[in-house]
């Protein structure tokens, strides 16, 4: 009975100890997104493996932590209407490199002419599930598009 009432009471502590701007709060580890910059990713040997091209803009990207991982959801901004099926490839078979894992955000062009129209008619929503496993001795996590690179950091 006291070993029970002596482990509960220190996993109250711990928990008191992952206050709402602890580190240590896995609700805490990935934050707003923030501008990156990796040219190299945008000429990795995905094009070989995933005809589809990059989207040209990443306009927002969140990292949602759910129970045995997190969602990753991006918004693309293509250049003109009618883009589909878009989706996040993981860049070194989804491996971090020096803490960061990275995704490219690919996405399938009209098979016909379309008007460029306004930009909310153009963005394209995608997200993709990255377990634990995945997630271990990750710092950041960022998206590669065409002109641009969004990422979080934990």
């Amino acid at each position: 009975m006291r070993t029970t009432i002596l482990l509960a009471s220190l996993l109250v502590m711990i928990v008191a100890g992952c206050s709402s701007g602890s580190r240590l709060n896995p609700r805490n580890w990935f934050g707003g997104s923030e501008a990156v910059t990796n040219p190299d990713l945008r000429r990795a040997d995905i094009a070989a493996q995933d005809p589809r091209p990059l989207v040209n803009q990443v306009t927002a990207f969140a990292v949602e932590q759910v129970p045995g991982g997190a969602i990753l959801r991006a918004t693309g901004l293509p250049v003109r209407q009618g883009y589909f099926d878009g989706e996040l490839i993981p860049v070194a078979d989804e491996r971090p490199i020096d803490g960061i894992l990275s995704y490219q955000f690919r996405i399938n062009p009209p098979v016909t002419t379309t008007a460029q129209g306004p930009q909310p008619s153009r963005e394209v929503i995608v997200a993709r599930f990255v377990s634990d496993q995945t997630l271990e001795g990750v710092s950041q996590i960022q998206v590669v598009a065409a002109q641009n690179a969004l990422g979080t950091r934990r």
